[in-house]
């Protein structure tokens, strides 16, 4: 994928297994789950599976989301020291699969 097929997307078009990045571009995990707090509708942050197990990114350390990867505002040092998730904090896993297939299975239309 060249950097022109890469475009900025919302937290909700974010997909399991999206890498993501320290501040200076160096991956360090990937996307395991995007946390929601449904009642209010707001980004928590997302769930990383990294070499160290799982680890909860804040909402506020996320720089930006793209289609090929999450860019972080964390240094590799502040990364390296990110808390596993809470088990109360997971409200909401996004599951892998294309918005059209989900909305195909919602209307009947999904695969036979």
């Amino acid at each position: 994928m060249s950097e022109s097929d890469e475009h900025p997307i919302a937290y909700t078009a974010l997909q399991p297994g999206t890498p993501v990045q320290t501040r200076d571009g160096h991956p360090f995990g990937s996307v395991l789950a995007v946390l929601v707090d449904e009642l209010v509708s707001v980004f928590d942050g997302i769930v990383v599976e990294t070499a160290e197990g799982k680890r909860f990114v804040d909402a506020d350390q996320i720089d930006s989301i793209w289609t090929t990867y999450v860019r972080t505002n964390l240094s590799a040092e502040q990364a390296d020291r990110l808390p596993p998730p809470d088990g109360s904090t997971v409200i909401h896993i996004k599951p892998g699969g294309s918005i059209a297939g989900r909305l195909g299975r919602r209307f009947g239309r999904g695969k036979r």
